[in-house]
């Protein structure tokens, strides 16, 4: 494809503007169209991009022949409806986290994709960011050792949601993230969690990752927290990596910390751990917007045909995830096995 992709942008709300700004910048893409249902949000895109073309419907994006691909930052529970039109109507689609409320639609939108030839992507941001690559790139490395266990937290104070609880809302970035990392999807997944305002809407979760591997994974997240915490640990039984997102500058430490078990003793009173304490130090980051490189990405895609690195397919493995920690919910928090869908096809 050398001629320049026509993108419209549906939903302009808390995301969709970060998204139309970058697309409006590239020179091999052209900003087409922008839709809400919302007039004023409109009349404001308008007013910031005055050459770009406004609609209230999304059935003038579905009947513009012009358009080429279609990026969807609606609420959530819109994702499946719009995301399966758009890709009947044989337009290439990017749907925000998470890309669907199930399994079975994720499943569908990315059958529709595979047979019509379109690339479907979705919107999990954090997997191209400076910090997560790199993170990638040192446990690959083997400096940390072998992954024991991670721990996140992503909490503050709201935003409340109506259609989603704070696990469909927050997790999705921290699951994305360690899926990406580890390369690997967990075998099973347990969540609690409390709904203190809303009746079935939970605003804190506490969700753990098991893996085949034998890696444990903490997610913690909650709407109802006084500070705003955005911080991972990644415990190896070399170092230990501390990513914390809130960091102007060093956002990765590592430290050379960790437990030794001696390797040989006689009696229980000749056993001792020993505690290793070393070195702290920030790797460089080169820095860029990772939602540029995300857009960049799905442009590359389009041209190239190639899978995206957050796919359709990727995309269901998240929803797999939250599927299972939904049903855990509901069922006091009981273990939900996960079967890897992607792997099994």
């Amino acid at each position: 494809m050398d001629e320049k992709i026509n993108v419209a942008v549906v939903g302009c709300g808390y995301w969709g503007p970060n998204l139309v700004r970058n697309f409006r910048s590239f020179p091999e893409c052209h900003l087409g169209k922008i839709c809400d249902t919302d007039r004023a949000r409109l009349t404001h895109m308008k007013e910031l991009y005055p050459e770009v073309e406004t609609t209230e419907k999304f059935e003038d994006v579905m009947n513009d022949p012009d358009i080429d691909a279609v990026v969807i930052a609606t609420p959530v529970r819109f994702h499946f409806e719009m995301g399966k039109k758009s890709l009947d109507a044989g337009k290439h689609t990017f749907i925000e986290k998470p890309m669907a409320m199930s399994v079975s639609e994720s499943w569908e939108l990315n059958g529709i994709a595979r047979r019509r030839e379109l690339t479907l992507m979705v919107g999990h941001t954090f997997i191209y960011s400076p910090p997560v690559r790199k993170i990638r790139e040192i446990i690959r490395s083997g400096d940390l050792g072998d992954i024991l266990y991670i721990s996140s937290r992503r909490l503050n104070l709201g935003l409340f949601q109506k259609d989603i609880n704070v696990a469909w809302d927050l997790a999705p970035h921290d699951i994305s993230i360690i899926l990406y990392v580890l390369e690997e999807v967990p075998i099973s997944v347990n969540c609690q969690g409390k709904a203190h305002f809303t009746n079935g809407i939970e605003d804190v979760t506490n969700m753990t990752l098991h893996f085949s591997n034998g890696v444990f994974s903490a997610i913690q997240s909650s709407w109802l927290d006084p500070n705003k915490v955005r911080e991972m640990t990644f415990v190896g039984n070399k170092k230990m990596l501390v990513y914390n997102e809130l960091e102007p500058i060093e956002k990765i430490k590592i430290f050379d910390k960790r437990v030794e078990i001696p390797p040989h003793y006689d009696t229980f009173a000749e056993f001792h751990y020993a505690y290793h304490y070393g070195d702290i130090y920030s790797p460089y980051l080169k820095q860029f917007e990772p939602l540029k490189m995300e857009c960049q990405h799905f442009l590359d895609c389009i041209k190239t045909g190639e899978e995206s690195e957050s796919s359709g397919m990727n995309g269901l493995r998240v929803v797999q995830v939250l599927e299972a920690a939904s049903k855990s919910l509901k069922n006091g928090g009981c273990e939900i096995e996960i079967r890897d869908l992607v792997k099994d096809q």
